[in-house]
């Protein structure tokens, strides 16, 4: 059996999809039946049904976008900084191994080199660094919390999208925003994420952080233009003039945007889709929200 916590959340809810349909067991743990926030009352749960392997999707990101953490950073901090450390600790208790979901939401920009950043490079996007968002800064620091712990893979996932019309979804984000920035991005395929990460524990993989991206990266005109040839919208897609205006005008807290290389994950054996390949693929067979269950 499987131990999920974070189920109902976008990335949460493809996890149920994909253990349901390879029909392997697992316990959707709901917070208000078993508090796993708490230490103690999550180990005792693990000792008492001996999951195999945990998987935590749960954490804080804001609604609609990461704005809305500047507005409740006591919950951020706590679900983003400090529950990955007690879930941790329960494990270790109960000694089972788990997987935590992470972000790359912890960099900025590309190495020096240009190249993507690697599971080696420090975030340059932290509190450390003293200018990122609230909501990246404590994403960066449930990786610290980390450092050191036995057992755990660290999946880091980067602006999730797939086929299925919806307000968590990079590709309706861009459909709805008024104005979009220009940026250059790797970004991660839902559903591949989620079977790439499980497939860390099936194949038995060694523990550590991996970018679970999708190979490459992408810029925001040309998804837009992927968008258009796809004919999923015809919409006059308009573009902040900079990121200043961007800030000036529609958002009340810097953004990463960053290009990440995925070679490890790719050396251990699990390949996903180039990132173009992937959105046009989706685009293809994009359902609109009324039919996107």
């Amino acid at each position: 059996m499987i131990y999920l916590l974070g189920g109902s959340g976008y990335v949460g809810q493809a996890y149920q999809a994909l253990l349901t349909q390879k029909g392997i067991p697992f316990r959707n743990l709901r917070r208000a039946e078993v508090d796993y926030t708490d230490v103690g009352t999550l180990a005792a749960a693990l000792k008492q049904d001996r999951p195999q392997f945990l998987i935590n999707a749960a954490g804080y990101t804001g609604k609609p976008n990461v704005d809305a953490c500047e507005d409740d950073k006591a919950a951020c901090l706590f679900g983003n900084g400090v529950l990955p450390g007690r879930i941790a600790e329960a494990c270790e208790s109960a000694g089972v191994p788990w997987g935590h979901v992470s972000s790359g939401c912890i960099f900025t920009g590309s190495r020096n080199d240009g190249s993507g950043f690697t599971e080696e490079d420090t975030p340059n996007f932290s509190f450390r660094t003293n200018n990122c968002s609230f909501y990246s800064g404590t994403k960066a620091l449930g990786e610290e919390t980390l450092q050191g712990v036995d057992n755990v893979y660290l999946w880091r996932l980067r602006i999730p999208f797939d086929h299925r019309d919806g307000p968590r979804n990079y590709l309706t984000k861009l459909l709805r925003y008024q104005r979009l920035l220009e940026a250059e991005n790797s970004i991660s395929q839902l559903h591949e994420f989620v079977t790439a990460t499980f497939g860390c524990w099936e194949k038995r993989i060694p523990f550590g952080t991996y970018n679970v991206t999708n190979p490459g990266h992408v810029t925001t005109r040309e998804v837009v233009e992927h968008i258009k040839a796809s004919g999923v919208s015809n919409k006059d897609f308009d573009f902040f003039s900079d990121e200043e205006e961007f800030m000036k005008i529609a958002a009340k807290t810097p953004r990463s945007n960053c290009v990440m290389d995925s070679s490890k994950l790719a050396a251990a054996g699990i390949q996903m889709t180039e990132v173009h390949e992937a959105i046009e693929r989706d685009l293809k067979r994009w359902k609109p929200e009324e039919t996107a269950s």
